[in-house]
């Protein structure tokens, strides 16, 4: 065997680099340590050796590491990239390294951190997110979150099916609903908690202020009924017409396309077999057959579909007379303005009924759309050319002019087909610097019944340092017995501010955040949703805050039944986190299960970072003979 000894010229080479990697990482060791000792005073003392790491990251993650990372990467020392929850420590031990390689004594300087050092930044987050979040599940470590519907208010069955399938969290909007229904999901969650011998926490979010479209005017009570057809639009199944007398109406039997109501006269008069004609909505002659008549009502078929409104008058053709009924309760359509790239909308500072653009016969503009918004006192705040966002993003303006206090805006994203712009939907600027109380006064109302029943309370809309010493100062008065503070991040503001609203949250013992991913995409813009929510969650692990990842998590499984695959990848990634909470919807059972399978399938593959490398049961297939 031949022994390669180095040139001369490359140990002294080498000795360089590892100098060279010393001198630098001593003098951010040294500037990190300058960063840690300025904890704020009002850290609570629990807090005080989280809020130290956390400026030890910031102070890290100052300038760019990738240069730094790529050399230590090839001595095999790279590990500063997993480093949030033990930033000194991560370093001391590249560092002693170094010096051990370059045949050097670390004077004047701390000892190498211990394996203990690593492991206690780990052990100080999940200490805070079972004092917050509740006890760690049993083969996963997320817990989950559920958002209530106005039913679990009344629905036993509903509650206590989501604590067996695995929610560990209640959450209550309180922008929903009032303090009696909210008593009433308590009540049910704590029945629920006696009969399967399971544990829950409650986390209550404050509504914050609400910035929506006001009302639209032009409702229509205008519904129809059609038959089923094939692919070559032949009729396979007559419509399926319900009727009921409107003074004592009844439910359907069974599936009915539509119901209605009439005169009980009229209704008795009918006999299985008879024709019933009429004049539809839109001028067309139709006519229904009589399928059935009992005690509560009849059933009426049709082959064509038929267009109705209250007021529609149905005769019924006979040997030797004939009688007649108008129509009653014909639910209403619910308003809209239809919007394309190009329109324009005016954004008024009122809640006056808005309505669509109306046009000449040659289809010159006479009047614009208009709607008007829930906090006029906002589009002061707006400027010329910012962008304005409807309805979680689905529709995008920018601001052309302003008159008057009316925002005039141009439509610039649609869908292909156009947008449809209804009221009470959220609207975001993303560029504006609104100034908008994070407490309301309702909050405060809330306040009284959230802070003696919740174990957390969600402060909507947290933008900044002040917003939470606003909170703060309300739960003041409960003393020990106040709810731990969630902080929302759902706009640009807060997402920028978010180191600063960390070290004042954790003047309490205990805090945690949510990262609000619906707004904050619209806020910071589809694209960098990915790189803002992984921020949010370093940020987070150094300061061993929990973190609850929200928003859309599973949302078509729990609004139709079946997840897509976009889903199950996202719903995945909440395993960084440590809780992930789920919307409501009428599969919601069903996508609580889906989560917890999910998420205990990831547990052995990954854990926040760091790829656990459990075994890999491809690796089995392998044949080392086969070259």
């Amino acid at each position: 065997m031949v022994a390669i000894v180095p040139s001369p010229g490359a140990v002294a080479s080498g000795e360089t680099e590892l100098n060279s990697l010393i001198a630098e990482l001593a003098g951010i060791r040294t500037q990190m340590l300058a960063a840690g000792r300025a904890v704020p005073a009002s850290i609570h003392p629990a807090q005080r050796e989280s809020a130290a790491n956390l400026l030890h990251y910031l102070s890290l993650r100052q300038r760019d590491l990738r240069p730094l990372q790529s050399r230590l990467a090839v001595l095999g020392l790279s590990s500063l990239g997993r480093s949030e929850s033990h930033v000194l420590a991560s370093v001391d031990a590249v560092l002693a390294t170094l010096y051990k390689l370059a045949g050097r004594s670390w004077e004047g300087a701390k000892a190498p951190s211990s394996e203990a050092d690593f492991r206690h930044g780990s052990e100080l987050l999940e200490q805070h997110s079972q004092a917050l979040l509740g006890p760690v599940p049993a083969g996963r470590n997320p817990r989950i979150m559920v958002t209530m519907p106005s039913d679990a208010a009344r629905d036993y069955p509903l509650v206590r099916d989501l604590l067996r399938a695995g929610m560990d969290c209640m959450r209550i909007n309180c922008a929903h609903d009032a303090p009696g229904a909210w008593s009433a999901m308590l009540g049910n969650l704590r029945r629920a908690e006696q009969e399967l011998g399971r544990s829950c926490r409650v986390s209550m979010d404050l509504g914050g202020p609400k910035l929506r479209t006001g009302p639209v005017a032009g409702a229509l009570a205008v519904t129809k009924c059609r038959p089923q057809r094939d692919a070559f639009g032949v009729v396979t199944e007559p419509s399926r017409l319900w009727l009921s007398a409107r003074e004592h109406p009844s439910p359907a039997p069974s599936t009915a396309d539509l119901a209605l109501q009439v005169d009980s006269a009229w209704l008795q008069s009918l006999s299985t077999g008879d024709t019933v004609r009429f004049t539809d909505t839109r001028g067309s002659r139709r006519r229904m057959q009589v399928l059935d008549v009992t005690p509560e009502g009849a059933w009426l078929g049709g082959r064509k579909t038929a267009y109705f409104s209250n007021g529609t008058v149905l005769h019924r053709l006979g040997r030797h007379k004939r009688r007649k009924t108008r129509v009653y309760a014909v639910p209403e359509r619910e308003p809209l303005i239809t919007l394309v790239p190009g329109d324009l909308l005016i954004l008024r500072p009122d809640e006056r009924a808005g309505r669509a653009a109306t046009h000449d016969e040659a289809g010159v503009l006479l009047t614009p759309a208009h709607i008007g918004c829930t906090l006029p006192e906002v589009l002061a705040c707006v400027r010329v050319g910012e962008e304005v966002w409807f309805d979680d993003g689905k529709i995008g303006a920018e601001v052309e002019s302003i008159c008057d206090g009316q925002l005039h805006l141009r439509i610039r994203h649609t869908a292909p087909r156009g947008g449809r712009l209804r009221a009470d939907k959220g609207i975001n600027f993303p560029g504006s610097r609104l100034q908008l109380p994070a407490v309301t006064e309702k909050d405060v109302e809330d306040l009284a019944f959230v802070a003696g029943h919740a174990d957390m309370v969600a402060l909507s809309f947290a933008n900044n340092v002040e917003d939470v010493h606003a909170l703060a100062e309300q739960l003041r008065p409960y003393g020990t017995d106040a709810p731990a503070v969630i902080l929302k991040i759902e706009t640009v503001e807060g997402f920028r501010n978010l180191p600063d609203m960390l070290l004042a949250a954790m003047a309490a013992p205990l805090c945690g955040v949510m990262i609000a991913r619906g707004d904050l995409a619209v806020e910071a813009g589809f694209e960098r949703l990915a790189e803002v929510q992984e921020e949010i969650l370093w940020l987070c692990e150094a300061a061993h805050v929990p973190v609850v990842w929200a928003t859309q998590v599973l949302e078509t499984q729990a609004r139709t039944g079946a997840p897509t695959r976009a889903e199950i990848t996202d719903a995945a990634m909440g395993h960084r986190a440590e809780c992930v909470m789920l919307n409501k919807g009428p599969h919601i059972r069903e996508t609580v299960r889906t989560l917890d399978n999910i998420l205990r399938r990831m547990q052995g593959h990954q854990f926040k970072k760091q790829s656990m490398l459990r075994e890999l049961s491809l690796a089995r297939y392998i044949d080392p003979g086969v070259a």
